[in-house]
């Protein structure tokens, strides 16, 4: 097992190395600059759209606020808790303001996916809207680039199991365990029945339920940090001073903080800021194709609300309670950290990470479900559903009982083997971006 775990490890450092970085951030940055600053100019159209878009009864199988719910259910999750967590254990508080530098170029990147998954989108043997970077890979891009769209599908339909179903049931199991000594077994059969009676319904009952949920846990936990935060406003100065020090300069080991290079903090950084947000990743678009729209563009300014709210918001006061309540020194990390960390800050706090990591991570094995199902789709036809939805929720136990360091590991390849064929095809589809985004917003007379 060592030897295994010792070729994953040089595997991550081979997908996770500069060339993989440069690949993420040099993608949205130049998507954000061709597109002139749009994503960011046009934050209040987007939440104008994403309000209208309750009830809309264009094309499509669900609303477009429903859309951004069940992409938001996949983000929303162990990511914004335990993510967050490991970031600032292994590359330090510096680790947080990488996450951001990942977020803002993101949102240009998830615009992007949004505009193609919405432009190239199909319909299946059900009648059901399906795309992602599969469809905009053989339906944008010459048949010579097929195969990109295949190895896309194969790596999001294996790295569905890692980030989007063991990662969130050990994350929530851990969690569970050290809060309410809840047996790790229990959590994972639990969840397994709870996931496969909502999967029953298909997208339309996903979509349903991330609607509900999703807006009602991320308040309260947005509320439930914003509290602490104002209860220890006094110490948000240093703690921001922390994280602008450390992302430049290295960490020193103090208490149970090991230390951390500069690079380890742009590394972690951008892997769990991707790890959270997904931008670049391809899963978001695939949700977003389903939406009821007749524009490309009005579901893209929806779609790269999701990197603010999940990374910008979520994730950042997370950071700062870990930081603020000086936990992360304590020597705990994933979800644990999280937990000590609101714990400390506020009397009973833990039970808002508890809570919100159970709930987060019931909604990410809801919306990653439908991704792995749809790059099964593409793979092997309409007939695979059914046997990939058991196979889904078989896993589920097995996770929650794993060794979390391996299970990360894991994820983290496969990560970066789904984002690869992802981005290159934005790259390639940029042109068809930025002309239908000039057609929207400024037409010829």
């Amino acid at each position: 097992m060592e030897i295994f775990v010792n070729y994953l490890n040089q595997l991550n450092g081979i997908v996770w190395g500069p060339a993989m970085l440069v690949l993420i951030l040099g993608t949205g940055l130049y998507l954000m600059i061709m597109l002139r600053l749009i994503p960011l100019r046009k934050l209040f159209f987007g939440f104008r759209m994403l309000w209208q878009g309750r009830t809309s009864t264009a094309e499509g199988d669900i609303t477009p606020f429903n859309a951004l719910m069940t992409s938001l259910s996949a983000t929303i999750g162990t990511g914004n808790i335990a993510g967050v967590a490991t970031a600032i254990v292994l590359g330090g508080p510096g680790a947080l303001f990488w996450m951001w530098c990942t977020a803002l170029v993101g949102m240009a990147t998830k615009y992007g996916e949004a505009v193609c998954a919405v432009h190239y989108r199909e319909k299946d043997e059900a009648g059901d809207h399906v795309g992602g970077p599969m469809y905009y890979i053989k339906n944008g891009l010459k048949s010579h680039w097929t195969w990109l769209g295949t190895a896309f599908a194969i790596f999001g339909a294996l790295a569905g199991f890692g980030i989007g179903n063991t990662v969130q049931a050990n994350s929530v199991a851990d969690v569970l365990d050290s809060t309410f000594g809840v047996p790790t077994w229990i959590t994972g059969i639990t969840l397994a029945i709870l996931v496969g009676l909502v999967l029953i319904g298909g997208i339309r009952r996903i979509a349903e339920v991330a609607g509900k949920l999703v807006p009602f846990m991320g308040i309260a936990y947005i509320a439930g940090g914003i509290v602490i935060l104002a209860i220890h406003a006094d110490k948000i100065p240093g703690a921001l001073a922390l994280i602008f020090t450390y992302a430049f300069t290295p960490a020193a080991a103090t208490g149970g903080f090991a230390g951390a290079a500069v690079w380890a903090a742009i590394h972690f950084g951008v892997a769990r800021g991707i790890f959270s947000n997904e931008a670049g990743l391809g899963s978001a678009p695939i949700a977003q194709a389903a939406a009821r729209t007749n524009s490309p563009v009005q579901q893209g300014v929806i779609a790269m609300l999701e990197t603010l709210i999940d990374t910008l918001i979520v994730c950042t006061i997370t950071g700062l309670v870990i930081i603020i309540s000086g936990a992360w020194t304590s020597g705990e990390t994933g979800a644990s950290l999280s937990s000590l960390a609101f714990e400390r800050a506020l009397p009973y706090g833990g039970y808002i990470v508890t809570f919100g990591s159970a709930v987060f991570a019931f909604t990410t094995l809801l919306g990653w479900s439908f991704y792995g199902e749809k790059c099964v789709e593409y793979l092997f036809g309409f007939k695979s559903i059914i046997p990939f939805r058991v196979l889904w929720v078989i896993v589920i136990p097995i996770g929650a009982m794993g060794e979390l360091n391996l299970i990360w590991l894991i994820a983290d390849i496969l990560n970066a083997l789904m984002a690869i064929p992802n981005l290159i095809a934005l790259l390639l589809l940029s042109p068809v971006i930025f002309k239908l985004t000039r057609e929207y917003f400024y037409p010829s007379p």
